[in-house]
């Protein structure tokens, strides 16, 4: 059965990307807690080429996404392993403007389905570092929140994202978090239409 709807961002989790001669491996997948929204946009163009007084043919490119990720409080270990923060010797936080690049990495997320949650893998993920800001506590305490801007650019293989679909492997499914799932070699099949 299939997925009518989807809402609830969660399960975002993150994995270091290493890249060595077109070869990528991912460490082991590291939950964020406190997703609160994700937003990306698709990157890229169509570019019409008109012959015969018509559009004769079209070039899509495909350059990734971009966005926000929002959470609640981005965890000390990724300002230290991604956006490449340091903890000096009294294990104080230090930003230092000589950094030119974070780490790349994957980002793992779901959403919830009135079926099955929807499992998502974005491969080369970047972050600039958040905007400090907050608000004064007045009557109630309303939860700050951090938002990345994150950046999803194709491998230089052409690999962007996967996502699951109604009928993924069980193995597969429940396996999205242990590793970064890599596409696998398909068999030719007809697409079948509902």
């Amino acid at each position: 059965m299939a997925n009518k709807i989807k809402y609830n961002l969660k399960n975002v989790h993150v994995a270091k990307l290493t890249e060595s001669r077109g070869s990528y491996t991912y460490e082991t997948p590291v939950s964020i807690p406190g997703a609160v929204s994700i937003s990306l946009d698709a990157e890229g163009e169509s570019t019409p080429f008109y012959a015969d007084g018509i559009v004769y043919f079209r070039s899509l490119a495909n350059n990734g996404y971009s966005g926000d990720l929002e959470m609640a409080l981005i965890p000390e270990w990724f300002r230290v392993n991604i956006l490449k923060e340091t903890l000096d010797a009294n294990s104080v936080l230090v930003e230092n403007a000589g950094i030119a690049e974070t780490e790349k990495f994957a980002l793992l997320f779901e959403f919830d389905g009135d079926v099955n949650a929807i499992r998502h893998v974005l491969y080369n993920c970047s972050a600039s570092r958040p905007s400090i800001e907050s608000e004064t506590k007045e009557d109630t305490i309303e939860p700050g929140t951090e938002t990345l801007s994150l950046t999803a650019d194709p491998r230089e293989d052409g690999l962007v994202k996967s996502r699951t679909g109604d009928s993924t492997k069980d193995e597969v499914y429940k396996n999205w978090y242990k590793k970064v799932y890599i596409p696998q070699e398909a068999s030719p099949v007809s697409s079948s239409r509902p």
